[in-house]
C-alpha cells in the first residue's frame, strides 16, 4: 500500500502562484505602483491636458520617444500625445484592468505575449479595432444577382 503524498503537486502550486500573484493584493500592489511611476512619468513630460477618462489618468501632450505606438497604459496611467477618443479610451481601459489582474508581472507577459499586436493576446483582449491595430470592419451587404 503506498502512502498519500504529502508534497504539493503542480496543480496545488499553480493554484497557490495564482492566489498569491494573480487578482491579488499583490498584483494590486503592483498596480498602484505601476500607477504611480506612470503619473510621474506623465506630470514631468507632458505638455498638454492632463484629465481622468474612463477611470485613466490621461496624459496628452507627451513626447513621441515617451511612447509606441498611439500611446502606452502604465498602470492606471494612459500616455498619448493626442490619441483620446472614446473608442481609444476603452481600449486602454482594459490594459488597466489587466494591470490591476496582473500586476507587475504584466509588463512580462506582455512582451511574453510577442510584439505583434495581431498576434498579442492582451491586445487581442482589449479590441484590435479599438486600439487602432486593424480597420473597423464594414458590414458586407449580400450580393444581388442580376
Amino acid at each position: 500500500m503506498t502512502e498519500p503524498r504529502t508534497t504539493p503537486g503542480p496543480a496545488l502550486n499553480d493554484r497557490v502562484f495564482r492566489l498569491r500573484l494573480l487578482d491579488s493584493p499583490v498584483s494590486r500592489a503592483g498596480y498602484r505602483f505601476a500607477t504611480a511611476v506612470g503619473y510621474v512619468w506623465g506630470f514631468l513630460w507632458s505638455t498638454g491636458r492632463v484629465e481622468r477618462r474612463q477611470g485613466l489618468f490621461v496624459f496628452q501632450g507627451m513626447p513621441k520617444w515617451a511612447f509606441r505606438r498611439g500611446g502606452a497604459c502604465v498602470g492606471g496611467c494612459y500616455l498619448t500625445d493626442h490619441n483620446v477618443s472614446d473608442r481609444v479610451l476603452g481600449h486602454e481601459a482594459v490594459h488597466k484592468q489587466q494591470w490591476l489582474k496582473y500586476g507587475m508581472l504584466f509588463p512580462f507577459l506582455y512582451l511574453a505575449a510577442g510584439i505583434d499586436p495581431l498576434k498579442n493576446r492582451f491586445e487581442i483582449e482589449a479590441g484590435l479595432e479599438a486600439g487602432g491595430y486593424v480597420r473597423p470592419s464594414r458590414a458586407r451587404l449580400p450580393r444581388t444577382v442580376a
